[in-house]
């Protein structure tokens, strides 16, 4: 398949930031969106707001963390659109601490969301690639992951995490698959709400300073997945110009 018209995409995490901007991107360029996030008030205004302006868009409510929601997200992609092209794995938290903090909760709910999450989708969406003979796994990871910073030990270890997975995948995928890692610098979101008061405060003034709109990451997501088959686009970085 050539471009992005008609390509049946889920994205997980649609409902805010990364996801939602991905989301409308994909959907105003032809894709059939199939929307998975855990606020489902939000995925239900999304679609309808999609469908408004002409598109074609499904939703579910979709927790990560549970391999049965991935399932379900991936079922409702074929059974209403009769396939799936495109997995866009986006969910993701930071609820980043010093380790001295002992923050064993947050450690885990990032390594549930961020890294589970993501083997969840693959686990659903990779027999029904191979079936199809065709598909193309997205996985949204994070310059975390590419320069390590204090505070961020275990956020940037899930990313990491992530990112050597996707390359194994790309290795065993063979010539019918393809699949590629964008990684984000600071981007304007809510993603800093779990955060403890005085590093959300200096995360979100950062984000304020710098960040970029989301939609700059939807163009980079729309940008791999327009490529032709035979066309593997492996790893993307978008951050703002200002970022060190």
């Amino acid at each position: 398949m050539l471009g992005i018209e008609g390509k049946v995409v889920a994205v997980t995490g649609a409902s805010g930031g990364i996801g939602e901007a991905t989301a409308l991107l994909l959907a105003e360029r032809g894709a059939k969106v199939v929307l998975g996030a855990r606020r489902p008030k939000r995925l239900e205004a999304l679609a309808a707001r999609i469908e408004k302006a002409g598109g074609a868009a499904a939703w579910a409510r979709t927790d990560v963390t549970r391999r049965a929601d991935l399932s379900g997200l991936v079922r409702l992609a074929r059974d209403r659109f009769g396939r799936l092209d495109v997995l866009v794995s986006n969910a993701g938290v930071g609820p980043i601490s010093r380790l001295d903090d002992l923050r064993v909760e947050d450690w885990e709910k990032m390594i549930d969301v961020n890294l589970k999450g993501v083997l969840y989708g693959i686990a659903e969406a990779l027999p029904v690639f191979r079936e199809q003979g065709t598909g193309h796994f997205v996985n949204i990871v994070s310059t975390s992951g590419l320069s390590v910073v204090p505070l961020q030990s275990v956020y940037a270890g899930t990313k990491n995490a992530v990112r050597t997975i996707s390359e194994g995948l790309r290795q065993e995928a063979g010539d019918s698959l393809r699949v590629t890692v964008v990684s984000p610098g600071f981007v304007r979101t809510d993603f800093a709400e779990q955060m403890e008061p005085e590093i959300r405060k200096r995360i979100t003034g950062e984000m304020d300073r710098i960040g970029l709109p989301p939609d700059a990451v939807a163009r980079a997501v729309a940008f791999a997945v327009e490529q032709p088959d035979g066309v593997d686009v492996g790893d993307l970085v978008v951050r703002p110009t200002a970022q060190g």
